[in-house]
């Protein structure tokens, strides 16, 4: 299938036309300065490339034109607009469109930030904007800041869950983002594109009180203070040069202050988000460099890293100045050899992205439509799993006394566990839980599984995780009759999972770690996301949801769901 994607910005159409069966990229172009003076067009392929003058007053010319181009009987790629598939729109509102017969598929930036957690999202105003208004960081670029994390994690031959990773869009809109084992969990941009980063003529991070002092005591009407905060403020306004990066490096060459300054009050902001998202994630592993300026500014990356190796982040200058990064060879390292961060300049490929959704998008709704998946009646078992524990033998053996054993109180529906007559303590910083208990057998190394509510009681934040994925998780006290152990990690809150054998894996259709949706009926119907699918022989096919998803869902202990659809599957 050819897909057109198209990325509307304020005075710029850039699109590319894609055959997702190889994800080839066969044509791509790009308008710009639209409604300005001097608007451009340029286009091609791989062995082909043109840039033309043209006349495009508004997008909707722009869009006419393009499709003219892509259906031109002698340049364009297509015969006519039949050969296209769909159509994927980066966007943040709808409207009237042109190629009515074709689906349409609206790709949003913000979506890659829906797992911002609540604590990052929220603004300090009263509860209500937040609950009621929708008033929260929503984020942007997500996109692009995803493509990036993949292609660094496939740079390092790792998979993505397994990365805290960085990623600096850094362009005429720029936002730093902190992706925590594959999900986004904060973004410097935030209910609108205004805020983080000082930007080609967005202000960035600004004290509110400043616009109140512009209203009140400039007698700014509303109209002339977002025209400053979107239109005449960031680089543009900084500098008196131009909103372009290159322009204001070539004024700083020449010795122009205010370019200077606008070029340090960039790199500043840049280099304090990477040290809120590092101490945030608590180290990270990757730090990419992507966007128009993230590409190809050897001196911006160099300035924006400039001192942060007691972070454990030290750019390579040589490779930095030679690097050359383009589609065909999207990725490069510029990690100095004493750092123990991977530090990348990756070339942005939103419009891939944006087709791999609306690819997806389609198949889900052809799933929906013929059957396959939404109403699979083979019920699956969902249990509610309260807090326990897993210990290694050393631990067993400091709680309990030298030599001892766990005993077996009662089987449990995966018969290769058992719940223990033993239980322990967790004392926390701020408190303790007493009792609870410990399940068999032993394990390699110990694990704590909490609630969210029991997580406060603590005083700890459990990140949200699979059994056994325990690095860099918190640790707490734990106490048995023998003595305690103080666990340096290991306390988390389990991710809602399916247990099942490999034969219960073919007749869903799923693999391991698979994220599904599973469709829960009664008096309440709802669906539980992000469910992740593990498959073991020793398995018996059961989900697993915590304590306070089952109270706010008001499930019974026991219950049954349904598998509605495939979320997501790792690639490789």
């Amino acid at each position: 299938m050819n897909i057109l994607v198209i990325n509307c910005g304020s005075t710029s159409l850039k699109y590319d036309l894609i055959d997702m069966q190889n994800e080839e990229t066969l044509w791509a172009g790009r308008v710009e300065r639209i409604g300005v003076t001097k608007t451009t067009h340029s286009f091609g392929c791989a062995d082909e490339h043109t840039e033309l003058d043209i006349e495009a007053t508004d997008l909707f010319g722009a869009l006419n034109l393009v499709l003219e181009t892509l259906t031109d009987s002698e340049k364009g790629p297509l015969h006519d607009t039949s050969a296209i598939g769909a159509v994927a729109h980066r966007i943040g509102h709808g409207g009237s469109r042109l190629l009515p017969d074709i689906p349409h598929v609206a790709v949003f930036d913000t979506a890659f930030h829906h797992s911002i957690p609540d604590e990052a999202a929220i603004y300090g105003l009263p509860y209500e904007f937040f609950h009621e208004k929708g008033i929260r960081k929503f984020g942007f670029h997500g996109n692009s800041h995803e493509y990036a994390a993949i292609k660094a994690a496939e740079f390092l031959e790792t998979p993505l869950k397994r990365l805290n990773i960085v990623t600096c869009h850094l362009g005429g809109g720029s936002s730093v983002c902190a992706i925590q084992r594959g999900r986004s969990i904060d973004n410097s941009l935030g209910f609108s594109s205004l805020p983080g980063l000082i930007m080609g003529t967005r202000v960035g991070d600004l004290d509110p009180g400043v616009v109140l002092y512009l209203m009140r005591v400039e007698k700014m009407s509303l109209e002339e203070v977002e025209q400053v905060l979107s239109r005449q403020g960031g680089m543009l306004g900084i500098s008196g040069v131009s909103s372009d990066m290159r322009e204001i490096l070539a004024a700083a060459d020449k010795g122009d202050g205010q370019a200077l300054l606008a070029i340090k009050a960039f790199c500043y902001r840049v280099k304090l988000y990477i040290g809120a998202y590092t101490a945030a994630m608590g180290s990270i592993d990757v730090l990419a460099f992507t966007g128009g300026i993230g590409e190809h500014s050897r001196g911006i990356r160099a300035r924006c890293l400039q001192d942060l190796e007691k972070l454990g982040i030290g750019i390579d200058h040589r490779a930095n100045d030679r690097c050359d990064i383009n589609i065909d060879d999207p990725v490069c390292d510029l990690t100095a050899r004493h750092s123990q961060v991977t530090v990348l300049a990756v070339a942005a490929d939103e419009e891939l992205m944006m087709a791999r959704q609306c690819a997806r998008a389609l198949d889900y709704k052809r799933s929906i439509q013929h059957d396959v998946v939404s109403t699979d009646r083979r019920p699956i078992r969902v249990a509610v799993s309260a807090h326990h524990v897993h210990l290694c033998r050393n631990d067993v053996e400091a709680l309990f006394g030298e030599g001892h054993q766990l005993t077996k109180k009662a089987a449990l529906f995966i018969e290769s566990q058992f719940a223990c007559e033993e239980t322990v303590n967790l004392i926390g910083p701020r408190g303790r839980v007493d009792r609870v208990r410990v399940l068999g057998p032993e394990r390699a190394a110990t694990q704590v599984e909490v609630s969210r509510t029991e997580e406060f009681k603590l005083g700890i934040d459990a990140p949200i995780r699979a059994s056994g994925d325990l690095a860099e998780s918190p640790g707490l006290t734990l106490e048995g009759p023998a003595g305690r152990v103080n666990l340096p990690e290991g306390v988390i809150c389990a991710q809602r999972h399916i247990h099942m054998t490999p034969a219960d894996a073919e007749l869903y259709g799923v693999q391991n770690s698979d994220m599904v949706m599973v469709k829960m009926e009664g008096e309440r119907e709802l669906i539980f996301g992000e469910v992740l699918i593990r498959v073991k022989d020793s398995y018996k096919l059961e989900m697993h949801i915590d304590t306070d998803e089952a109270n706010a869902a008001e499930l019974p202990r026991v219950s049954q769901g349904y598998l509605a659809m495939i979320e997501s599957r790792e690639i490789g």
